[in-house]
């Protein structure tokens, strides 16, 4: 398997993915058990104040309604504490989810930031997919969208969707790890 920058502090890919229980914008709280039939997730940390994160929207959007139906849903988390980024407090997350009409849970981390912490987030956006093997879930990529972050249609390399069509097809995920380009974690 291909490497390319690991995440140095956090999960690594093979480890066992932390369990959360995060607060959606819709009010219900949100988990791995949230999907009983789920074969895994896509874990976006993004932002509304990320320039970044704003550009790969409709991507994220595009991969939930690509995948949902075959078992691996998104899932969003904000990481950034709202008194650093006041344009990242739940209120804003709300509009911003009812504004692109997010189709996915959009999760407020804790005011101590726990889940960013626990999975070595550090960029928004930055993706974990994790794949149910038995009862837990196994971290099987970290990083990038894509490699263009301003025009999708350039993207020469879709590591998420090539990720995910892997395990799919039942094969191991070739490329399990790239650097994650965007805004740093606030």
């Amino acid at each position: 398997m291909e490497a390319l920058n690991q995440t140095p502090e956090g999960v690594k890919p093979g480890d066992t993915a932390p369990d959360f229980n995060l607060k959606n914008v819709d009010g219900k709280m949100v988990s791995f058990s949230s999907n009983k039939n789920a074969k895994g997730y896509i874990i976006v940390f993004t932002a509304n104040t990320c320039p970044y994160s704003e550009m790969y929207e409709d991507r994220i959007i595009a991969l939930h309604q690509k995948y949902t139906a075959l078992g691996y849903s998104v899932i969003a988390i904000q990481p950034n504490n709202p008194i650093v980024s006041p344009g990242d407090s739940y209120s804003k997350m709300k509009e911003r989810a009812n504004d692109k009409e997010f189709p996915f849970p959009y999760l407020i981390d804790t005011d101590s930031q726990e889940t960013t912490a626990a999975y070595g987030a550090t960029n928004t956006p930055q993706v974990y997919i994790v794949n149910k093997e038995g009862s837990v879930f196994k971290v099987v990529y970290i990083g990038a969208i894509d490699n263009n972050s301003r025009n999708p249609e350039a993207a020469t390399k879709r590591y998420v969707e090539n990720a995910v069509d892997a395990l799919l097809n039942g094969q191991s995920v070739e490329t399990n790890s790239t650097k994650a380009i965007g805004c740093t974690i606030k």
